[in-house]
């Protein structure tokens, strides 16, 4: 199985000439800010069809300082950080209200480019979370009303029952409050931008804060 697996890895490609586009990036023109970069890389990654571009990794550390990571989606980047949302009792908010700090990683191969951002994490004012949640679809507040993220599951059965339920909440009420619904900011402090080249010569960007505004400096790939 596991000689499988290496033969496999090795008939990969990454950054297939025919799926990919590596464009070049000149740092020298990058706005003095993050936020106004990512937004531009942003809307390139939608323009050339990476399939769910906002979608990203989170990793948290817990009490101990052991990391974990997920994938979850982009709720919005403004000047008050990079939003996502969760319950406030699944593992992630338990992480971040021991460890209030956060790394988010975006991938789009698409254009070979990744975005790395972290920095403290803050909850957001409950109404926030709320109308952030009742502006989503009704799976999305299906999924919020059917709870209990990370818990253990004693069945899928059980699952179904509580899904179906919350379905039809759902459509029955569709500003039905969600308590336990948070809205997370993480507020950068530091921000790197990837631009992969195929002779291997990416291009690292990074943005520290400093004071009121951004240093900023390449880093070797």
């Amino acid at each position: 199985m596991a000689t499988d697996l290496h033969e496999l890895l090795r008939s990969l490609r990454v950054w297939d000439p025919g799926t990919t586009d590596l464009r070049p990036f000149d740092p020298d023109t990058a706005p003095e800010a993050p936020l106004p970069l990512f937004a531009e890389w942003f809307a390139q990654a939608v323009a050339a069809g990476q399939p769910e571009p906002h979608t990203m990794s989170l990793a948290t550390a817990d009490p101990s300082g052991l990391p974990d990571v997920r994938i979850v989606m982009l709720h919005g980047a403004d000047d008050e950080g990079w939003s996502f949302a969760s319950h406030a009792g699944s593992r992630k908010g338990r992480h971040l209200a021991g460890r209030p700090y956060a790394a988010l990683g975006f991938y789009w191969p698409v254009l070979g480019r990744q975005v790395r951002v972290r920095g403290p994490v803050s909850a957001a004012p409950s109404e926030q979370a709320q109308g952030d949640l009742h502006a989503r679809s009704t799976g999305a507040l299906a999924a919020a009303l059917t709870g209990r993220q990370s818990e253990v599951l004693g069945s899928l059965e059980e699952l179904d029952r509580a899904s179906a339920a919350a379905w039809e909440r759902a459509a029955r009420e569709p500003r039905a409050p969600v308590p336990s619904w948070t809205l997370y900011r993480l507020r950068a402090e530091e921000a790197e931008f990837f631009q992969g080249d195929e002779r291997r010569r990416h291009v690292r960007l990074r943005y520290r804060r400093a004071g009121r505004g951004w240093a900023r400096e390449l880093l070797w790939p």
